[in-house]
């Protein structure tokens, strides 16, 4: 197999790679070697761990990469100012890679000066979610440790806004003193519910709610299950109730995968504003695709499901 290019979208947890034909990907393959894992000097031995199977007797294989590699692996691309389409082909930044097998080019992250924020991988699965739309004007999330609303019009990026939720899910759950009535498996869907609409209703209780998780623990035995979701609640409730310009009267998608999209996807309906929903993986192909050029591929890619 000897692909035309390889795209690689690389988090803060994961690794993953497409290597591309030209009718869409030949072969994926995914490592756990995240960009919060590894030092700058080991940037290139884990790209090459996972991509060696694809390079035999090649040379200068165009790579097209997104995300935090743009941040942590020594390869920083300027940041593109807003208002702007979320990739642009002519604004990738040439990254010095020693293996000659590869030509490496990173997608550059967006920037918003005020309020000040900034995205690094998302503009890319933001990119391959309006392939899959079309004409499309409203707003996109994007839920992860730190979730994103990006307003979109006319095929760009107006404004955005991020929230440490998952990040702060992590840290309270796993080093707080609530990690003592976390543990276990199980989830407590109404419980999740109802702490999602107490959390958007009164934010400013929030820190003596989250207490009352550990009180409760102790007081009246309450179930690890209907802690984690209600601890789950409480922050995705404090998010959207922040949020609330973004997504009150506005159409939205949701751009992920796995239990956080769908979390975000229950507690939105709750709030009567069901929104559509695409595979971030997809997305962030179709991006990629987007951004080496590629529209025809990027248009089949984001698939809705």
């Amino acid at each position: 197999m000897k692909p035309d290019w390889i795209a690689v979208d690389w988090g803060t947890t994961q690794l993953r790679a497409w290597a591309m034909g030209p009718e869409g990907p030949l072969a994926e393959a995914a490592s756990a070697e995240g960009t919060a894992q590894l030092a700058p000097d080991e940037f290139e031995p884990a790209l090459l761990r996972l991509l060696d199977p694809w390079l035999h007797g090649r040379a200068s294989v165009p790579v097209v990469a997104c995300g935090m590699i743009n941040t942590e692996g020594g390869a920083e691309a300027r940041l593109r100012s807003l208002p702007c389409a979320p990739v642009d082909p002519a604004a990738l930044v040439a990254v010095p890679i020693a293996d000659p097998r590869l030509s490496l080019r990173v997608v550059p992250g967006l920037g918003q000066s005020d309020p000040a924020d900034v995205m690094h991988g998302e503009e890319t699965r933001i990119a391959g979610a309006l392939a899959a739309l079309g004409r499309f004007d409203g707003v996109i999330c994007l839920p992860g440790p730190h979730s994103k609303w990006a307003q979109v019009s006319a095929g760009e990026v107006v404004s955005f806004r991020t929230f440490m939720t998952g990040e702060l899910f992590a840290l309270l759950s796993q080093q707080s003193v609530l990690r003592h009535g976390l543990a276990g498996e199980g989830w407590d869907e109404a419980a999740f519910l109802a702490s999602v609409s107490d959390g958007i209703a009164h934010p400013q209780k929030l820190s003596a709610k989250l207490f009352g998780l550990r009180s409760e623990a102790i007081l009246r035995d309450l179930p690890a299950a209907t802690a984690r979701a209600r601890l789950s609640g409480l922050l995705i409730g404090l998010e959207l109730a922040g949020a609330r310009p973004y997504w009150l009267g506005q159409p939205v998608v949701l751009v992920g995968d796995g239990p956080p999209c769908a979390s975000y996807a229950a507690a939105l309906d709750a709030q009567g504003h069901a929104p559509r929903r695409l595979s971030g993986a997809a997305c962030a192909l179709a991006g990629l695709a987007a951004a080496r050029g590629q529209v025809r591929i990027a248009a089949s890619a984001g698939t809705a499901r």
